[in-house]
């Protein structure tokens, strides 16, 4: 009878640390979350054919596919794009509404990393007076930190500052970021430090930065580049001091009218320069050499300047993606060798996509345009003024928002509801303009769906404008060579998601994920809280397999 009762004993205890065992997350030595700047999601589908098999394809067949990814807020930008994947919530609550935004405080627009309290460090520059003191929520990374008791490191890596600032969050041991012009090297701020590590001091003095200024011809025949359009025709820009936006570039010859060492970002050399930087930054800070999480938040940023300078439909943008599928190809080779195969997980993500160029849309047939703001502001306020017989009731207007001079609305004795009405009135009439919403709307109801949902979800109610104005499809604010992006439309909202690696099963899917869902997701893996502010949810799709 005693064995009966000790063999159930021992069952008992061997069942109770089995399922404690099945509990445990399989934490990794070392999270690298990759951003991708502009890329959408059928990039992946659309160059699929040319890209070898250690790359992307690698990351797919390997790893788990997120095939119906979303942004659900707008505006879709690189500030509140890196920011939301990082802290899994959306503008609302973290902030961070555009790249710039007007301050309703200081009557000035204010860009999301500066700050003026902080020196620069590795120049003498402003480009180093920045932080993520304009974040309002903690990033995922923040939370490992917390919980690791700030023993697994956090180190951020981009050409833009925003793309690097805003992923490694507030206590990041360093977020590292290039600067052109005539310096051509990676700096940071005094936020993080007061001095460039010696590693990264080898890097800027290695000669790698001036090694980019060469020719950037395609990596393979351009006759056989069929996934874009012609090489020459109307929807590019180039460079300044050559006629023609058509391959190949002397980026040395072109340099000095072209931002000088910053015309390097606007190539896939940015890209390579990103990937060696990460390299040094694994090496130089040993991360993910022990058994406490460390991260890499690294953002690859030279995809967008490239969209935005030629067009999603470019030569150029094909190219870059083929030698980017290169740097992907050479960052998990390095992580095998370093860190260990299964000892590592990735996520691949987006800050947005972007629109073909408009001019090319409406070329075949297409419905798309091209909205003059500065006209529109103009017609607006000649508006307000004929309506209510008073100068300055329209203070800014900025990323599709319309902000209102509360001073001078008080001392008119104008109620806010009044010019939110008329001001809504008038921007509905105009041809453009696809829908309006108002602030009272906006904190007033809960959207569930469409295009408010993704309004109410961007708006922020300190930092937000009064009336939010949205145009029609393919219609922007910009150039008519090359692309941009803004909107909340499946061209700018459909991003690619990925997971690799430790804890990640091989699959795939098509239901619908957000963005929101990738900082709960990273925590739920590693067992770590999630962000101040998350809203998203975690991916119960790939994690409860």
């Amino acid at each position: 009878m005693k064995a009966k009762y000790l063999l159930i004993i021992c069952l008992l205890f061997i069942s109770k640390n089995y399922a404690q065992k099945q509990e445990e997350p399989q934490k990794p030595k070392l999270v690298v979350g990759i951003v991708v700047d502009q890329m959408r999601y059928d990039y992946l589908t659309r160059f699929w054919d040319r890209f070898e098999d250690d790359g992307f394809k690698r990351l797919v067949t390997e790893g788990y596919n997120f095939k119906n990814h979303h942004f659900n807020y707008v505006p879709t930008y690189t500030g509140p794009g890196h920011a939301s994947v990082w802290t899994g919530t959306t503008p609302m609550n973290h902030g961070i509404i555009g790249n710039n935004w007007f301050d309703k405080v200081k009557g000035e627009s204010v860009y999301c990393t500066d700050d003026d309290s902080v020196s620069p460090v590795g120049t003498n520059s402003k480009a180093g007076k920045m932080s993520p003191v304009l974040l309002k929520t903690t990033t995922v990374s923040d939370q490992n930190r917390l919980h690791t008791q700030m023993k697994g490191k956090t180190i951020g890596v981009a050409l833009k500052d925003r793309g690097s600032i805003l992923p490694a969050g507030h206590t990041a041991n360093a977020a590292y970021w290039f600067y052109g012009g005539n310096e051509g090297k990676f700096i940071t701020s005094s936020f993080y430090r007061v001095d460039l590590p010696k590693w990264v001091q080898d890097f800027n003095n290695s000669g790698k930065v001036e090694s980019y200024l060469k020719e950037w011809k395609t990596l393979y025949d351009i006759e056989t580049y069929t996934a874009s359009g012609i090489d020459e025709n109307d929807f590019e820009r180039g460079f300044t001091g050559k006629e023609t936006a058509t391959f190949p570039y002397d980026l040395k010859s072109l340099s000095g009218k072209n931002g000088d060492f910053g015309i390097i970002s606007s190539t896939p050399f940015g890209n390579d320069l990103t990937t060696d930087f990460a390299l040094a930054a694994l090496k130089g800070e040993n991360l993910g050499q022990d058994n406490i999480t460390d991260f890499l938040t690294l953002s690859f940023s030279s995809t967008d300047y490239v969209g935005h300078n030629f067009g999603v439909n470019s030569k150029e943008v094909e190219d870059t993606y083929l030698r980017l599928d290169k740097n992907i190809a050479k960052l998990l080779e390095f992580l095998d060798n370093y860190v260990g195969k299964g000892e590592y997980t990735i996520f691949l993500t987006a800050d947005h996509g972007a629109v073909d160029v408009p001019s090319y849309l409406q070329s075949v047939k297409i419905p798309g345009g091209y909205f003059d703001d500065i006209q529109f502001t103009k017609d607006l306020e000649e508006y307000v003024f004929n309506e209510f017989n008073e100068e300055d009731l329209i203070q800014n207007i900025s990323n599709g928002q319309i902000f209102f001079n509360y001073e001078k609305l008080k001392d008119a004795n104008i109620g806010v509801e009044e010019l939110e009405n008329s001001v809504a009135f008038y921007c509905i009439q105009q041809t453009q303009i696809d829908k309006v919403v108002t602030r009272s709307q906006l904190t007033g109801a809960n959207f569930s769906s469409g295009i408010r949902e993704l309004l109410q979800n961007g708006f922020n109610q300190k930092r937000s404008g009064d009336v939010v104005f949205v145009l029609n499809p393919a219609t922007i604010v910009y150039s008519k060579t090359g692309s941009t992006h803004g909107s909340g439309l499946t061209y700018d909202t459909h991003a690619p998601l990925i997971f690799f690696g430790a804890g990640v099963k091989p699959g795939s899917t098509t239901e619908r994920s957000e963005i929101p869902d990738i900082a709960p997701t990273v925590a739920s893996l590693l067992g770590i809280a999630f962000p101040s502010g998350a809203s998203g949810a975690p991916l119960y799709m790939m994690l409860d397999q």
